[in-house]
């Protein structure tokens, strides 16, 4: 594992409760199930991936600012804190590693407010209305985002 570049893979507020909330919106996979699949997918790219979540704004902002020294790479979904945190904007412009934003929605088909993001503008890409699939997307674009930068 510590020869393979490190993936963190965030997921912010009330994505643990995947699965139960609005699966007409979100899909029936639970977090633990999109979580397997990365590491699947990681395995299969050459990539440690480290999934977490948080509820708490600030813990995402610790463990983002930890990335900069411990991980190659950032996939985040930062649920709702996408639409509304400085704070997560002013942690990743910190660190080095590139980022990719992932939405398990479509953001621009929703409601209005959802069409901002704070993480867009440090985000090397966007990856939204996929489902589940939109992790897996965003791990086969960030491994040669890794290996090109000598994979941290």
């Amino acid at each position: 594992m510590a020869d393979r570049p490190g993936v963190l893979v965030l997921n912010g507020p009330n994505l643990n409760m995947l699965g139960v909330r609005e699966p007409d919106i979100y899909g029936s996979e639970t977090l633990d199930d999109i979580e397997a699949a990365c590491t699947a997918e990681g395995e299969a790219l050459g990539l440690a991936v480290d999934f977490r979540q948080s509820n708490d704004e600030g813990e995402l902002v610790t463990w983002i600012q930890e990335a900069h020294e411990n991980h190659a790479g950032i996939v985040i979904n930062a649920g709702a804190f996408t639409h509304t945190s400085v704070a997560l904007l002013d942690a990743l412009s910190l660190v080095e590693p590139p980022v990719i934003e992932v939405h398990l929605s479509n953001i621009f088909a929703r409601e209005e407010f959802r069409h901002h993001s704070y993480i867009s503008p440090v985000a090397a890409g966007v990856i939204c209305g996929f489902g589940a699939k939109g992790y897996i997307l965003a791990l086969q674009a960030m491994a040669p985002l890794v290996n090109a930068n000598g994979g941290g």
